[in-house]
């Protein structure tokens, strides 16, 4: 197997960091079969190397095998860090497609299910008390299960139309972290701008003890914000930090978050015992921003923004969904604002949490969307609500999210406009994001067939101008839309009556093609790269002028396999000049 690099990923959990961590990526041990025949782990034939965590789909990880797996076997060894006394050793997965068995020295340790949620495992009683350490991992993915969420992987053999290669196995980090017996283990951030304050929910891990205290304290730079402490009773903790309000309006917008302005709260976090001695210290992060939407426009900071989006799908052409590294999730984000645009929408994939920081870090708009089942059945029902509330507690904090989607397109729910318990399951998810998060916007279901959402979101891939203006850009456009059927033959809303008020968001439109492969995809066609550029002038300039709409997200960010409706290429490169785009994108500089 060809020697790859082992690409600096980052630390895996940027909102609670704790020094110590050790990342377990680079060459593992491989076997995969093609249907479930080994039953006992001696019986696994550890035939090829794999380059973690590139899944074995991907040139990235050395295998490059793209048939169908329906289990994929992982096995290395590691030297355990030396562990204070009464310390623990966590061993963590960012994401493994689909349901994971690990054992530690031929013990489990852990199972779970879910391919884009984390999950972890206490190993300390399972090491060996010298020498190398053995983790094995069994991924169990059925490349032909359309009732767990599974976004764009497609389920033929060969991709086709907007369906990408599958991922399969260890797609994200895999690490150690030592732990005190007493730790902390979440945190949760809300800020509220009208209180002027920091909502902070903390858990620690580990026996119960009654003589912890926590001390918090919040930096904006060198300047100090708060720096409190509170007596722990119990494992929980909840607080309302406030913070001096300074009444003036430029002083306000120097603390507030924003795309143009992104100024983040560093906070540090130090748990100590009843003898003073330092239990436990991490550094996190947060920020003082607000996202509502009133009447038929977007909030942001309590005045009206635009989004100008585009649909970002986070694939790489020798990685998949994993990024080759840390700098490459930092290079699209600077490319997006680079382009004009505000925000992006995540599609169809819980992005590496490493993206998330570079948009809270560099200022950059995101609307997370659950990767989609295909299927309406109680299993996938189920499958579906478990790991979309887990990848919301994940991402709760941080502060570059403005949107929650659960579905997009009706996908999974093939019957909502006759099917009343698929509107009930729609609605139950919506209520259901509500109450994990009342701050942010939910759509229910991106794109059309709307029956409970903060936002109606339409997508129409209509290439004539002339056609969308008659649409979109009369005055009476909003009186006449909920009743309206898009050119794919769904209605806007299923429930019209419910849905007069809210603001109106154009969120896939465009998907212009331009690729000298004769096999690209896409909704409509450029010939060159000139036509290209100003046919996406035309479009943006006609969009940006709807007075309806209160934001629109352009398809695509890059382009995607045999999908070449980007603006960028898949290895980045624009399809013409970042300056021309952004003017497109963003409007004329004054």
């Amino acid at each position: 197997m060809m020697q790859l690099p082992i690409a600096d990923h980052g630390y895996p959990r940027p909102q609670l960091a704790r020094d110590g961590w050790v990342s377990l990526n680079g060459e593992w041990d491989f076997a995969c079969e093609r249907t479930a025949q080994w039953r006992a782990l001696p019986a696994v034939r550890w035939d090829k190397k794999i380059t973690v965590p590139f899944a074995p789909e991907t040139p990235a990880s050395g295998v490059h095998d793209t048939d169908f797996h329906a289990i994929c076997w992982y096995r290395r060894t590691f030297a355990a860090p030396a562990l204070a006394s009464g310390a623990r050793l966590l061993l963590h997965f960012g994401a493994v497609d689909d349901a994971a068995t690990v054992w530690v020295n031929g013990a489990i340790v852990t199972r779970h299910a879910g391919g884009y949620t984390p999950f972890s495992a206490d190993i300390t009683d399972f090491l060996a008390s010298d020498g190398p350490q053995t983790v094995i991992v069994r991924a169990e993915d059925d490349p032909h299960d359309l009732a767990k969420p599974r976004g764009k992987q497609d389920w033929h053999r060969e991709p086709h139309a907007i369906w990408y290669p599958r991922t399969s196995g260890i797609w994200q980090t895999v690490w150690l972290e030592p732990i005190p017996a007493s730790a902390i283990g979440q945190i949760i951030w809300r800020p509220n701008l009208e209180r002027w304050e920091i909502g902070l929910e903390a858990t620690l891990s580990g026996p119960p003890r009654d003589d912890l205290r926590l001390q918090v304290t919040l930096r904006a730079g060198e300047r100090v914000l708060a720096d409190d402490t509170y007596v722990l009773i119990g494992s929980e903790i909840a607080r309302r930090i406030s913070l001096l309000d300074p009444g003036i309006g430029d002083a306000r917008n120097e603390l507030l978050w924003s795309p143009d302005r992104p100024t983040l709260i560093d906070a540090e976090l130090r748990l100590w015992d009843g003898q003073g001695a330092l239990v436990d210290r991490v550094q996190s992060y947060t920020a003082l921003r607000s996202v509502a939407v009133q009447g038929d426009q977007f909030l942001f900071n309590g005045r009206p923004l635009r989004l100008r989006m585009a649909l970002d799908q986070g694939y790489w052409p020798e990685s998949g969904l994993t990024a080759p590294d840390d700098a490459a999730l930092r290079r699209d984000v600077e490319l997006a604002k680079a382009m004009g645009l505000n925000g992006v929408r995540k599609h169809q994939k819980i992005e590496d949490p490493r993206y998330l920081y570079w948009a809270d870090r560099l200022g950059l708009l995101v609307w997370e969307e659950m990767p989609s089942a295909y299927r309406f059945t109680k299993d996938a029902v189920a499958r579906l609500t478990r790991d979309w509330l887990v990848a919301m507690e994940r991402d709760l904090s941080h502060p570059c999210i403005v949107a929650w989607v659960p579905f997009n397109e009706s996908w999974g729910v093939p019957d909502l406009p006759n099917s009343a318990a698929q509107r009930d399951y729609v609605r139950a998810l919506y209520h259901l994001t509500k109450t994990m998060d009342p701050d942010r916007p939910v759509i229910g279901n991106d794109g059309w067939e709307h029956v409970a959402t903060d936002i109606i979101a339409i997508h129409d891939y209509d290439d004539s101008l002339e056609r969308m203006q008659a649409r979109y850009g009369t005055p009476d456009a909003r009186a006449s839309l909920l009743t309206r059927t898009l050119p794919a033959g769904r209605r806007v809303s299923l429930v019209a009556e419910q849905h007069g008020g809210q603001p109106v968001m154009l969120t896939e439109f465009g998907g212009l093609t331009f690729s000298n492969d004769p096999g690209a995809w896409g909704y409509s066609h450029a010939g060159s790269k000139e036509e290209f550029a100003a046919r996406y002038t035309r479009l943006l300039a006609v969009v940006r002028a709807f007075p309806l709409f209160a934001g629109f997200c352009y398809t695509q960010f890059t382009d995607t396999y045999q999908e070449t409706n980007g603006l960028l290429y898949a290895d980045r490169t624009p399809k013409f000049p970042l300056e021309q785009i952004r003017a497109a994108t963003s409007g004329p500089l004054p």
